[in-house]
């Protein structure tokens, strides 16, 4: 299941530089994340960076986009490759 962050947010910038997949970004007033891009950390670390570090504890699993391990997974591969690396839109 994605994650995502909920009105509780305070632009802290802690969550956005930990995320391997690069799904945070600033919204229109808040932090948000792409569920297309989140893996919740599934094939970087074992715990969702974001999760870990908020100060302010304003992030969620988003039951709008639930997702099994094997589908994280499945989408932590396609957006590496076959064996890791940079997400592909660092690719060239």
């Amino acid at each position: 299941m994605a994650l995502k962050i909920t009105e509780e947010c305070i632009n802290c910038d802690v969550c956005e530089p930990v995320c391997p997949n690069e799904a945070i970004s600033m919204g229109a007033e808040i932090y948000i994340i792409d569920p297309n891009l989140c893996t919740e950390c599934v094939g970087h670390h074992d715990q969702p960076q974001c999760l870990e570090l908020c100060p302010v504890e304003s992030i969620e699993k988003d039951s709008a986009h639930p997702e099994t391990v094997d589908e994280l997974t499945a989408k932590y591969e396609r957006l590496t490759g076959p064996f890791g690396g940079p997400p592909l839109t660092q690719r060239r």
